[in-house]
């Protein structure tokens, strides 16, 4: 696939030019030179050959060559609802969600939550989205909306998706993911993974008369970014969305 770089305005003409750490990638760390050919993406769905005519101190223009459309999402939308983890676990947790596929991204705020969805963090995570998508081959980016409370989170939730969430609790032959991975709608999944002090009573309750269905995830107690990409793996396998 060779070296991709994202371009954060739409590509709409035969001239781009990329600035900023895009930039300073192409020219100080793979020390590209006139001439050299990169693929370039702007979360279109297409990406571009281009290739280098220029090299400025913090600049480089490119001339767009070829223009593909690879679609490489799910055939239906993957939502994460999660309460995030602490520090650096969550830009692992963002960086998996983006490489396995998922669409969309709500940092939920739960009567348990440790990490806060501030705007700060939130802005890093836009940038380890655009990185794991420059590494995986993505040319569509994962959104991430902004924080929304279990309540918020389970009225946005579209009735004709299939809606679960990760309890630890949930009976184990009831709640079977095998069973809850099969013939996924065409409207995609919302998957709902809670902090690691757990979902409160009145959460889960919650969660239930909506007619959300509860996962069991083993008889082990696993942290907030194990448990959501144990999810999303089992859920793009299942179905082979892979």
């Amino acid at each position: 696939m060779g070296q991709r770089f994202f371009v954060d305005s739409p590509v709409d003409s035969d001239r781009v030019t990329i600035t900023g750490s895009e930039a300073h990638h192409v020219i100080n760390v793979m020390r590209a030179a006139v001439g050299d050919q990169v693929t370039l993406f702007d979360g279109s769905g297409s990406e571009f050959q281009a290739q280098i005519q220029s090299l400025k101190k913090n600049a480089v223009d490119l001339l767009i060559v070829d223009q593909r459309s690879s679609n490489r999402e799910l055939p239906s939308p993957l939502t994460v609802a999660v309460a995030l983890p602490k520090g650096d676990r969550q830009k692992w947790l963002v960086e998996k969600l983006v490489e396995l596929g998922t669409s969309t991204l709500i940092p939920l705020v739960t009567e348990r939550s440790v990490a806060q969805p501030v705007t700060q963090a939130l802005s890093r995570l836009q940038r380890t989205v655009i990185e794991a998508s420059k590494q995986c081959g993505r040319n569509q980016l994962m959104k991430i909306e902004p924080p929304q409370t279990v309540t918020e989170c389970i009225a946005l939730a579209t009735d004709s998706s299939r809606r679960i969430f990760a309890h630890v609790q949930a009976d184990p032959v009831e709640s079977s993911i095998d069973h809850h991975f099969s013939n996924l709608p065409e409207l995609g999944v919302v998957l709902a993974v809670g902090p690691e002090g757990g979902w409160t009573e009145e959460e889960v309750e919650q969660f239930r008369e909506a007619q959300w269905q509860p996962a069991s995830m083993g008889s082990r107690v696993l942290r907030i970014e194990t448990a959501a990409i144990a999810l999303v793996a089992r859920c793009v396998l299942q179905d082979g969305w892979l």
